[in-house]
Order: structure tokens, then sequence, then C-alpha cells
């Protein structure tokens, strides 16, 4: 059994304010053979975390448990976990092979050199590095250093793996590539896995569950689905989506029983989609923040207002970005900037007059004041 269980696990070093740390009172249950990623910004705690499972960091308070066993006072070497970082950490003096290999000719994992060989060519045709036998780190790249440290991450078979941020350093091609090998791996070595990242894709693709990290404290978890589509607040909805979602405050009225939300300084107001307004409607406030994704607003160049037709509304081109697969254009609205996806043959002029419309059957809804998730129309078919 891998289960890891994280009780209250709190973290400080040395020179932090009494009432701040890396990791403040944290509870994690992260079931056997489960990838679970921790994702959140810079500074958010996740490698301490994954530090702290490992046995490299030492909790000043709370349990770690790996399979059920209180391992606060274990050595790192006796719980029985394999870590990749984010900088390498590899052999200088030894070979690519040399330094794969080693976990299996250490004293605690020992194998024979007919083993090594089958396990080590394994490995390499998986991280595409079996070319690179005999060349020491300082004659690779960055992105081969990675592909090494990963393997060997992977080429003993552990209770748990622990990757901080793996796929860092390799280009965008091999990056897709190996997020699919890792998810591959893990259900063949039937291993719990552990994956700090700050890319939501990666989160996204490979997770089956998603912790959110902020400020040492979990945010949220779930999975990816609930992530994107039932945000716990504003700076979860943020971190899931390219372009960044779209939020903008609005004024709730009351017009003749129905729910309007009056915004961007347009006169037509935003009208929500029936279940919702009437969560909304019981909220009882009036400031609601409009969560809207790129996906979901439609854009025309039609000349004058009549012509888009109704619910549209007026703005013009801040920026027109192609990213190769898409454009993100960014339309500026009475002062506030729309980001909205479009095909990439899509070509406009800055400061040119667009008009774009909003799709509410997949808008979100905050609290103005706690920032908080309130509703979506769809709410009932992503929830936890």
């Amino acid at each position: 059994m891998a289960r890891i269980e994280l009780e209250n696990i709190t973290r400080r070093y040395k020179g932090m304010a009494p009432d701040t740390a890396a990791v403040d009172r944290l509870s994690l249950d992260i079931k056997d053979n489960e990838f679970f990623v921790l994702f959140g910004p810079a500074g958010a705690g996740k490698t301490t975390t994954l530090k702290t499972i490992a046995g490299i960091e030492f909790p000043q308070e709370g349990l770690v448990k790996i399979g059920g066993e209180i391992v606060n006072l274990i050595e790192p070497m006796h719980r029985n976990v394999s870590m990749v970082f984010e900088n390498y950490a590899l052999y200088p003096h030894l070979s690519v092979y040399d330094n794969i290999a080693f976990p299996l000719r250490s004293k605690l994992h020992r194998k024979d050199e007919a083993y090594i060989k089958e396990a080590v060519e394994r490995v390499v045709k998986m991280m595409k590095i079996d070319k690179l036998y005999e060349r020491k780190p300082s004659q690779l790249s960055n992105g081969q250093r990675q592909r090494v440290a990963i393997g060997r991450c992977l080429v003993r078979e552990p209770t748990v793996f622990l990757m901080d941020e793996p796929l860092a350093h390799l280009d965008a091609k091999l990056r897709h590539f190996m997020r699919g090998e890792l998810k591959e791996m893990q259900n063949a070595f039937n291993t719990t896995t552990i994956y700090v990242t700050h890319d939501f894709m990666e989160a996204m693709s490979l997770a089956d569950r998603i912790a959110i990290m902020n400020k040492g404290k979990i945010d949220q978890i779930g999975t990816s689905l609930q992530m994107y589509y039932t945000p716990k607040n504003t700076f979860i909805a943020r971190l899931f989506g390219e372009p960044e979602i779209n939020i903008f405050s609005s004024e709730l009225r009351l017009e003749s029983g129905t729910v309007k939300l009056y915004a961007l300084n347009q006169g037509t107001p935003l009208v929500p989609e029936v279940d919702a307004a009437a969560v909304l409607k019981a909220e009882n406030t009036t400031g609601i923040d409009v969560g809207i994704r790129g996906i979901d607003v439609s854009f025309s160049f039609a000349e004058q207002l009549n012509d888009a037709g109704e619910g549209w509304i007026r703005g013009t081109v801040y920026a027109n970005e192609p990213i190769g697969n898409k454009v993100i254009m960014t339309v500026d609205v009475n002062g506030t900037q729309i980001r909205l996806s479009a095909a990439n043959d899509t070509q406009a002029d800055l400061d040119q007059t667009v008009y774009i419309k909003f799709n509410m059957k997949n808008a979100l809804y905050f609290n103005s004041t706690t920032e908080t998730f309130i509703t979506r129309s769809d709410r009932h078919r992503y929830a936890g």
C-alpha cells in the first residue's frame, strides 16, 4: 500500500514571521496508486510539501504517513520513495548509464548487472536518450540532463514517485510526449505518484486529482473538470485556461422579478440562465463578478452595432496575438480588457472597432466581496 497521509503539517524556516509558514497546517489524503498533482504559483509551498514526504524536510508540527506508518523520524533512504528534482542533481563524474543505474547499485536496492542493464535500457529508450550512454552531464543539454534525472527516478520500483517539475526544461514536443509516458509509467508500475507543477496543462492532463496550493495552504482539491468548471474562487479560476479567464464586476438588479447584471458600463444588461439566476438572487448581494472564458466570447467586425445584432457589446482591438493554432485577441470595452480565442487566420488592426458577445450558458459567478464561487448554469454536472 502507498497511501500518503499528511495531518496538519506545518513547516517554517528561520527568519519567517511567526504568523507565516512555508506549509501551514496542511492535510492531504492521497490514495494508493493515485496520480496526484500539487499545483499553484511559485512560493505556494509545493516543493516543501514534496520534500516533507520524502524526508528531506522535517515538519515542526503534524504527521506524515506512508502506507499507514508514521514516518516523521524515518530517514529518506528508508522511506522507499524515488524523487526527481527540477535542478537535475546528477553526479557530474558519472556517465548517463551510471547515473541512471546508480539507485540499483546502492546497498539498499542492489541488483545484479544483468538486471541493471535491462532496466536502464528500458528507461533510456522511453526517455529517448539511448544514444547518450557514455556522455557525462557536462556534455548534455539542459533537456537531456532532465531526462537522465527522470530516468534515474523511474529505473527502480519504489512505493512512491515524487516529481518536482520534471518536465520544466524539456522542449514543447518532448514535454507533450512525456506527459503520456509518465501517466503510462504510473499505471504500469502500480505506484502512487505525487507531481509538482505550475503548468496548468500538465496538471489537467496528468492528474487523477489536483490540489491547489496558495501561501502554504490547500485552496481546493478535485478533478481537472472541477477545477476548470467550478473553481472555488477567482484565484483558482485564473490559474486554468489559455487565455486567462475574463473576470469583471457587475451590479445585480431585479427588474420585474428577472435577474439582470449590469457590467462594462453598458446599458444593455447580461441575463444569466434561469437556474443560475435563481442562485444569484438567493445570494443576497448586488456585487457579482462574472467569469467568461475566451472560448465563450464571440466577435464580429460589423460596421454598425445594429449589423451585429442584439446582445453584442462594442469595443476596440487592444491586441491580436497569433500563437500558432489560434489567435488571442484582447478587446478593450470601456477600459476593461476582454480576452478571447479566435481562429488562427484572424486579422485585426489595433484600435479597430469590434463587437463581442458572451455565451452566458457557460458563465461563472463569484461574490465580489469574498471572491468565492457562487454558481454556474450547469453546476450540478461538475459537482464533486
